[in-house]
């Protein structure tokens, strides 16, 4: 089974597509669903999903020369795990504390998601900008260094953006999901021309769900804030 997973492929037109990197990337879909929805299983599923397309982008060390690695993309799939993991912990610990509310045990109004979207303070905006830029500008020539794919301030880019954006979903930040939408920008053409066809479609289709996450969370927001019992 692990060797099917492994060597499984597809055809669509000329190209043979990896079925590990089409599930890989369906997980990631999954967790982005399970994280609009503020539910804590969002975070395992990404993982499983990460450890897929580790895998892929880094074809040469799994035998598969066909297509350049793309190490800023195999990186981020490293870093998803271990910030996945700060936000797994975040999550749970949230839900526990929204079902202590309930000296009943039984599931308050707010359903005990994992996190109750809020935006980000106009110092922590900065804090984004500046680390994607910045982030950006240092990595760039590291990749370049280690043989990325060109552009490489491209993958640079993306890897700099998936660290913010998953940083800030575990912080709950609205925002978060205006970073993604950067990031599917330049994701879709770079991961087209270095062959990678089903995740730079798959980008396309995470442009459009981010975008829906964005004013969902917003809406929470809005909502938990007006059920706030006034002061008093």
């Amino acid at each position: 089974m692990i060797e099917w997973l492994f060597d499984a492929t597809f055809t669509i037109g000329d190209e043979q597509i990896l079925w590990r990197e089409v599930i890989g990337n369906a997980f990631g879909l999954a967790s982005a669903l399970g994280g609009m929805r503020r539910k804590v299983w969002a975070w395992p599923v990404g993982i499983v999903g990460n450890v897929l397309l580790l895998t892929v982008f880094l074809g040469s060390v799994f035998g598969d020369a066909s297509r350049a690695d793309m190490l800023g993309q195999a990186g981020r799939q490293v870093m998803f795990i271990a910030v996945s993991v700060y936000g797994w912990m975040r999550w749970r610990e949230t839900r526990r504390q929204d079902l202590e509310v309930r000296a009943d045990g039984k599931v308050p109004s707010s359903g005990a998601e994992g996190v109750h979207p809020h935006w980000a303070t106009w110092p922590q905006r900065a804090f984004l900008v500046g680390a994607m830029v910045v982030g950006t500008l240092a990595l760039t020539p590291l990749f370049r260094a280690l043989g990325s794919y060109e552009p490489v301030w491209a993958d640079a880019w993306i890897f700099m953006g998936s660290l913010l954006a998953t940083y800030g979903m575990a912080r709950g930040w609205v925002e978060f999901w205006l970073v993604w939408v950067a990031v599917d920008l330049v994701g879709v053409p770079l991961l087209w021309s270095a062959g990678y066809f089903a995740t730079s479609l798959m980008y396309v289709f995470y442009g459009a769900f981010t975008l829906v996450g964005f004013f969902v969370w917003w809406r929470v927001h809005r909502r938990e804030q007006s059920a706030v019992p006034e002061p008093g």
